[in-house]
């Protein structure tokens, strides 16, 4: 149960407020009136609230479907599911979110239109599958499919994740290193460097000039950053900059070949569950796109929807395209020959998903020993821009 604060006016005309416990907000309205009075303000109490609600992750929905899943299958009634998941859940986001649910369902809508009530937890491909499953009253096996789904994308998306960390990292660590040398080891040997009167050979040059820029100009390398990531942030909100970020993201070196990987494993993992489900393929294809997360992927299905559309078949609006592997084409092709096409897309998935991982490894092994070399060059450069003085001084001494 949610706590609720309420303000209402009584028949005399007195207004009353206080707290009550309910499923929903809707339940909480329905008391009042039943008591006779006429509610004028009902929120959500903010000590159950707090004033920084507890987010829901995307772990904890797959948990939510995986759990409604097997009571649904064992028999449960999809109230009584909801009531039980409920009961036990820690998370009072989740839990109002799930209460929610199942106040809409007693209230007569279906499953599919309850979930669409809230899209930042439940997607377009999430409700379309329930959706599907509900005209064929299949639903505990299509909650399974959808765990299996998200599963599935929790899990590449984590891959993707680990192997991005490291070079992060790296990246992190050699600019720190590179401008703790700079601003605070180079500068206390400059004064010896003049009293000696040594001649500078040309990186150490080099280097002291980088010393005194970034020093004398911190304000403006400062300045520079918080542009470059403000302009990063507010170019992916305009459709230009998206454009370009989506272009550099599937093109980039190294990490390019992967990126297409991902996006079409999501793609083609998405196109086959919903044929299996039972959707049109028209509804597939479109979902497909929006899962892209890619404009240049999300363009070439909308294209593919639109030749279907006209009659023409799938591999057919794919094969005149550098973004998809003639490989892959031609399974799908093979698979609209004989009319299996989620079988065989099922099957494209799970090899793609290898071929994602394998890539991810590939890249992390390539990765790692470039960045260990670059932040070896910036610091070995620096280091021996600080000995070659040193070593004239040697000489000379």
């Amino acid at each position: 149960m949610l706590s609720y604060q309420y303000q209402v006016r009584d028949p005399l005309g007195r207004v009353h407020d206080g707290t009550i416990e309910a499923a929903s907000p809707d339940a909480a309205t329905q008391s009042l009136r039943r008591d006779g009075f006429h509610v004028l303000s009902l929120d959500e109490s903010t000590a159950e609230a707090g004033l920084f609600p507890r987010r829901i992750s995307r772990r904890e929905i797959l948990y939510m479907t995986s759990q409604l899943a097997v009571m649904v299958d064992t028999g449960i009634t999809l109230s009584a599911a909801l009531d039980g998941i409920a009961e036990q859940e820690e998370n009072p986001s989740l839990k109002k979110l799930v209460l929610d649910l199942k106040s809409r369902v007693e209230g007569g809508d279906d499953f599919s239109s309850a979930l669409a009530g809230h899209p930042k937890h439940f997607d377009r491909t999430y409700v379309t599958l329930i959706k599907a499953s509900e005209q064929t009253g299949s639903l505990g096996e299509m909650l399974e499919k959808i765990a299996s789904y998200s599963q599935k994308e929790l899990e590449m998306r984590g891959k993707v994740r680990a192997a991005l960390a490291y070079p992060a990292v790296m990246i992190v660590v050699a600019l720190g290193v590179t401008i703790f040398l700079l601003t605070y080891i180079l500068p206390k040997f400059q004064p010896l460097f003049e009293r000696k009167n040594v001649q500078l050979p040309t990186p150490t040059v080099l280097a002291m000039t980088a010393s005194d820029a970034l020093m004398q100009y911190w304000y403006l390398w400062l300045l520079g950053a918080v542009a470059l990531v403000v302009s990063v942030w507010f170019g992916r909100r305009t459709r230009q900059g998206q454009q370009l970020l989506d272009w550099v993201y599937i093109h980039a070196p190294v990490i390019g070949p992967t990126a297409r990987k991902v996006i079409l494993s999501r793609n083609i993992r998405t196109l086959g569950a919903m044929i299996a489900a039972g959707v049109s393929v028209l509804d597939a294809l479109r979902l497909s796109a929006e899962v892209s997360a890619n404009y240049y992927y999300e363009t070439l299905w909308l294209r593919v929807l639109d030749a279907v559309t006209t009659g023409n078949r799938i591999c057919e609006s794919l094969r005149h395209t550098k973004l998809v592997p003639s490989t892959l084409v031609q399974m799908i092709g093979a698979g609209e020959e004989s009319g299996r096409l989620d079988d065989v897309l099922k099957k494209v998935s799970t090899h793609y998903d290898k071929e994602v991982e394998t890539s991810i490894k590939t890249v992390t092994s390539m990765i790692e020993p470039l960045m260990i070399t670059v932040m070896g060059f910036v610091v070995g450069g620096i280091g021996l821009a600080l000995l070659l003085p040193i070593f004239s001084l040697s000489r000379g001494g």
